[in-house]
């Protein structure tokens, strides 16, 4: 597991093994069971972030109405930033529960800062982690949006094929914008036109 973080730090600083070693050695990894929540809707907002070595997390609201509106879903090599200073101490507006066993890096602000000051290329890594995070969140929003809902389930099968068959269908159908039933029509279409 502590692999992929090495080859994060040797891809992207100039860290070097022993430091790598030091470093992965202090991080905290946790375990959470299928069903666990790091944050629920209506919680104090926690200034954390985790990454995912292991599992699937989904990220989701509860809508006025009662209905569950799933937003994303982050799975191995994956940053889930909870990270905003402004909103420290406020409600937080969605929750993040575990859809699989995982295996998670948990950081929060203060032993980050510790690690960034004893490490400085680690905060370079972390800085173009979310970099590439959020261009690739940009990029997903925007096809979202100017979609159709076919478009989106063909978007997931090209970029993230595993996620089909590890989300449970009705949390995929929220994610793409539709319900279950229109998500089904789409997978026979889609399975009769590669025939």
């Amino acid at each position: 597991m502590v692999d992929i973080l090495f080859k994060y730090m040797s891809d992207l600083t100039s860290i070097s093994e022993d430091e790598q070693r030091a470093i992965s050695a202090s991080l905290r990894i946790d375990e959470y069971k299928r069903g666990e929540y790091l944050l629920r809707q209506g919680d104090l907002s926690a200034v954390k972030c985790y990454y995912v070595l292991k599992g699937c997390v989904r990220q989701f609201s509860i809508d006025e109405s009662g209905k569950e509106v799933t937003t994303n879903f982050f799975t191995e090599e994956q940053a889930i930033p909870i990270i905003n200073e402004k909103t420290s101490g406020e409600l937080s507006k969605y929750s993040l529960a575990c859809i699989e066993d995982c295996i998670l890096v948990v950081g929060d602000v203060d032993s980050e800062n510790m690690m960034f000051h004893k490490y400085p290329q680690l905060e370079i890594m972390i800085r173009k982690m979310m970099e590439i995070n959020l261009g690739e969140m940009q990029e997903q929003i925007g096809e979202f949006i100017s979609s159709s809902p076919e478009e989106r389930y063909k978007t997931v099968l090209r970029k993230r094929p595993l996620l089909i068959e590890r989300v449970p269908q009705h949390q995929l159908a929220s994610y793409l914008g539709i319900t279950p039933e229109s998500l089904s029509r789409i997978k026979k279409r889609i399975k009769e036109s590669d025939r």
